[in-house]
């Protein structure tokens, strides 16, 4: 999708007839073009999920109302993986093997989605991803690019470099922690570029501790990096316990800036931490409804309109930019072929979505801008855009 006629796309504005330039194959038979979402509709890390499916419900509505893909109407097939990675696997097979789907649109964590790269490579099936950060979610550990997995994400390592860099820069901090989930390949990437890049602007790392996810006190932990005196706190996690840590934090007299990543961005952060507990608190994410960017605030408009006034988080935003990024890979690649749409994903440049304009590296990652948000009184407050 050239630019301008992303532009079209988000603003709702297309032509009945979009991408009617596509041939049709097998893939596209018939008046429906099957897609499946694989998503964390429940469990412990369910907001993230609940919210990509609502933003992937606007953009497939809006692509319908316009005349589908070639005249051809997008069926979506939600499937929830429970927020476990066994399901995410279970769940990947049925849509390939019973349901035949196209694409998959998925997982919201990088491990569930890294539990279906295999079958999608196996099968042809292309399966993107709106928020799975790790690294290795579209390359091996041997360094091989998964052919057929791609992100609408960042990954972590831009992300911690980022936080690092605002640490150092926007709040001067000279020492630091870091408090990451053990388990957690999100948090380890995190951390590890944040400690890299935090180290080589001169900042001193006085404390390295570790979580386990479902854990519910954290007050020893805290206590331990409580005696080193940092000014500031790193945390790479999850909303369900880094809403508890930063509240036993506070509880403790822990008053100095933390910040972690769009692992954050959930509304039950505040719930868990309290509103005012979570100030002076800092995340990277992939846009801010707040951002005076004409094609956020179109977007932000219509999903308000759709969902009873209530204002997309990131999440949103990349489940809504997934079903574009996936339907602009098909009108350039003029084929409803798996091969030639995952050819032309790893061949988008400058492509103008909510969450940037992106351009799909080597390694099939969106090279595109972070955003700073700062918690006033539990409400995420837009600070500034960073770009790659």
């Amino acid at each position: 999708m050239r630019k301008s006629f992303t532009k079209i796309l988000i603003a709702s504005s297309l032509a009945v007839g979009i991408l009617a330039g596509c041939s049709s194959s097998s893939s596209g038979d018939g008046d429906t073009i099957k897609i499946g979402a694989n998503l964390e509709l429940s469990g412990d890390v369910a907001s993230y999920g609940q919210s990509i499916a609502e933003g992937v419900d606007l953009a497939v509505e809006e692509i319908n109302a316009n005349g589908g893909i070639d005249g051809k109407t997008i069926e979506l097939i939600k499937s929830d993986n429970k927020s476990d990675p066994s399901e995410a696997a279970s769940v990947a097979t049925k849509l390939t093997s019973e349901e035949q789907v196209l694409a998959i649109i998925g997982s919201a964590t990088s491990g569930n989605t890294l539990a279906q790269a295999q079958i999608a490579n196996d099968t042809k099936t292309i399966l993107l991803t709106p928020s799975g950060t790790s690294p290795n979610v579209t390359v091996t550990e041997n360094g091989d690019v998964n052919d057929y997995v791609f992100r609408t994400s960042y990954i972590d390592p831009f992300q911690g470099t980022v936080a690092a860099n605002f640490a150092t820069g926007d709040l001067g901090i000279k020492t630091a922690a870091i408090y990451a989930d053990s388990a957690s390949d999100y948090a380890k990437g995190l951390a590890d570029a944040f400690k890299e890049t935090f180290e080589a602007a001169g900042g001193t790392i006085v404390a390295e501790e570790s979580y386990v996810a479902k854990d519910t006190d954290f007050r020893s932990t805290l206590t331990r990096i409580q005696s080193k005196n940092p000014e500031f706190v790193f945390i790479p996690g999850y909303y369900a316990e880094v809403g508890l840590i930063i509240k036993q934090a506070r509880e403790m007299g822990i008053e100095v800036p933390f910040m972690g990543a769009d692992g954050w961005d959930s509304p039950t952060l505040v719930e868990l931490a309290g509103a005012d507990t979570l100030n002076n608190t800092f995340i990277t994410n992939h846009y801010s409804a707040e951002d005076p960017d004409t094609t956020i605030q179109d977007f932000v408009k219509k999903f308000k309109e759709k969902y009873n006034g209530e204002s997309p988080d990131a999440f949103n935003a990349l489940g809504y930019d997934s079903i574009y990024f996936l339907a602009d890979a098909i009108e350039r690649a003029g084929s409803f072929e798996p091969e030639k749409i995952k050819d032309a994903l790893a061949d988008t440049k400058d492509l103008l979505l909510v969450t940037g304009l992106i351009t799909v590296d080597e390694n099939h990652n969106p090279v595109k801008s972070a955003t700073i948000l700062e918690y006033q009184d539990g409400v995420q407050v837009f600070k500034s855009k960073i770009n790659p």
